[in-house]
């Protein structure tokens, strides 16, 4: 290298450090510097309040509407589960019909016909926010059966499509006095399908289930009267 090329180059090297530090220089003190500002956090996304709890009075309001539209009106059924089969089963091969035949503002009344056999009426009663199902049995005469007014009332934890009934305090009484040591705990249940289905329901802790289903699409011819009826 020449002379004057080392010149040249010292000089390209004194000039790019004058720039460095001239750019240095320029810059003011970090904590001189503008920076931008952190963007907020996002507001939380809107929820729902939650819907207001459905009182009992308002679930048996609700349930007794599904039903009031068929009043009048009769409904084949068939067994959808009977568990486990029972010995002489008084249902077996035959035709089963309810006739919701009674609707007044506290009480629905719907006989369940078994066959020929007219001794079954479902009685459904608003018992203070609750609904009561009781089971009045009757003799051809019209006579009540020494097995009869037996159900329980709903607890209020129900749905508009659903009531359980627990067996009362007056019904356990009676199947002890009468030695029905199987039906001491007894749960009975209904359900409703606006338009669709009518289900009735026994069932126990041992394992037993009973359950009919009632198309309520199609009503059938009524009935006959239920005996000890008007």
């Amino acid at each position: 290298m020449s002379i004057r090329d080392g010149i040249r180059a010292v000089g390209q090297v004194l000039g790019l450090s004058a720039a460095l530090a001239l750019t240095a220089c320029s810059e003011p003190p970090i904590e001189d510097r503008q920076f931008a500002p952190t963007p907020p956090n996002p507001p939380p996304p809107q929820t729902q309040p939650p819907a207001p709890k459905t009182s009992p009075a308002e679930t048996v309001s609700a349930f007794l509407a599904g039903l009031r539209p068929h009043c009048g009106r009769a409904f084949a059924g068939r067994i959808t589960a009977n568990e486990p089969p029972q010995e002489n089963d008084p249902f077996d091969g035959k035709a089963l019909i309810v006739h919701v035949r009674d609707c007044g503002e506290t009480e629905l009344r719907m006989p369940f016909h078994v066959g020929d056999d007219r001794s079954r009426t479902w009685v459904l009663r608003r018992v203070g926010e609750n609904l009561q199902l009781k089971h009045d049995h009757r003799h051809a005469d019209g006579s009540e059966d020494v097995i009869t007014q037996y159900g329980g009332t709903s607890d209020g934890s129900g749905s508009a499509a659903r009531l359980a009934f627990p067996i009362d305090a007056e019904s356990r009484a009676l199947f002890e006095r009468e030695g029905l040591v199987a039906s001491l705990n007894n749960v009975w249940a209904m359900e409703i399908e606006p338009d669709l289905t009518l289900v009735y329901e026994l069932s126990r802790p041992t394992g037993r289930l009973f359950r009919v289903e009632f198309d309520l699409s199609q009503p059938v011819p009524h009935p006959p009267p239920a005996w000890g009826a008007d």
